[in-house]
């Protein structure tokens, strides 16, 4: 098992930086080892876990498609798709829907055979969650979504919500046997010790998950770290890994202590399968197709160099509020999609 303590430090020697380093370059060395990357189009293209699919190093953002009107959004969409990127990420609550319709008009006229398509639902009971499929199959105008994931996954009780009987993850296993979704994961952002919880309950039902989605980027490692604590866990169960949050929706950038393509590279040099970024217009599409045609991994004295350079802004989780905060927990302020 590679180093799984990352933690807050005010003053941190670069020994220290060149150790968290180090266990990166550890992980990603055997993650390339067991799954290979490949290109398409010049984007780099990886093996989903074990799923047996490939996906682009870097995904679309679904949140961010709500916000341009229906045209703007299909044109970003399918430039991302024309461009090679062929993850798309969305959720049965974005933006009230409107991600989804908005992204299912994208995908018709024969995009919606390019690419590999995630969403995410809310409902810890079967009732509910078993709604929300249903509603974004209709949205996102398909047959089947090739991964859907319970979203949130928030509070140290939703694995035990999720797993009880009469759970979400019933009205999931229901939507998979009957061909509507192919694969199964969770999302969340608050904590890396409830991650942990999650694979653990998964596990005491002997239930495989497919994928995990966590918020990585340069700030995460210095800060209730999920690359330190949970990469290492899916890394050695050879679970699919999706990273969020490269940028923190351009918060990160406030801090003056790195760049957007800086930031998305430090996201890709983990051993994460995809990086998804949100775009919401085609000027950032190009940014990080750009970045992925261009990417090379960080070497182990970069990675330090610049974990040293963000070191003092990240100790308190300043820049990471979805985990030291409720303004991103959409559940938080939404309880009613959470279901009985």
């Amino acid at each position: 098992m590679y180093v799984n303590k990352i933690l807050p430090h005010r003053r941190v020697s670069r020994r220290r930086f060149l150790e968290i380093a180090a266990s990166i370059t550890a992980m990603c060395s055997v993650r390339t080892e067991l799954w290979a990357t490949e290109e398409r189009g010049g984007i780099p293209y990886k093996s989903f876990g074990s799923t047996g699919e490939k996906v682009s190093a870097i995904g679309l953002g679904g949140y961010h498609i709500g916000r341009p009107s229906d045209e703007e959004s299909l044109r970003i969409i399918r430039t991302a798709i024309d461009g090679g990127i062929n993850f798309m990420d969305n959720c049965w609550d974005y933006n009230d829907g409107a991600s989804e319709v908005k992204m299912g008009k994208a995908l018709r006229d024969g995009y919606r055979q390019k690419v590999f398509l995630m969403s995410k639902i809310d409902g810890r009971d079967k009732k509910t969650a078993a709604a929300q499929i249903e509603e974004s199959l209709r949205r996102l105008a398909t047959d089947h979504i090739d991964l859907m994931q319970m979203h949130e996954v928030i509070r140290m009780n939703d694995p035990e919500r999720v797993f009880a009987s009469g759970g979400g993850m019933e009205a999931l296993l229901e939507a998979k046997k009957a061909g509507k979704i192919r694969f199964i994961g969770f999302t969340g952002h608050k904590s890396p010790d409830i991650h942990l919880h999650m694979l653990k309950t998964a596990d005491e039902h002997n239930f495989r998950l497919d994928a995990v989605l966590m918020p990585v980027n340069v700030m995460d490692a210095h800060f209730e770290s999920f690359v330190g604590k949970v990469m290492p866990v899916l890394v050695e169960k050879k679970i699919a890994i999706q990273t969020m949050k490269p940028i923190g929706g351009g918060v990160i950038l406030q801090s003056k202590t790195v760049s957007a393509p800086e930031c998305l590279r430090f996201a890709m040099s983990q051993p994460s399968d995809v990086v998804i970024t949100g775009c919401d217009s085609l000027e950032m599409v190009q940014q990080a197709l750009n970045t992925a045609r261009n990417f090379k991994p960080m070497t182990q004295e970069e990675l330090a160099s610049l974990l040293g350079r963000t070191a003092a802004a990240a100790a308190q989780g300043k820049f990471e509020m979805y985990k030291t905060t409720s303004s991103f927990d959409g559940t938080a302020h939404n309880p009613q999609w959470l279901g009985s």
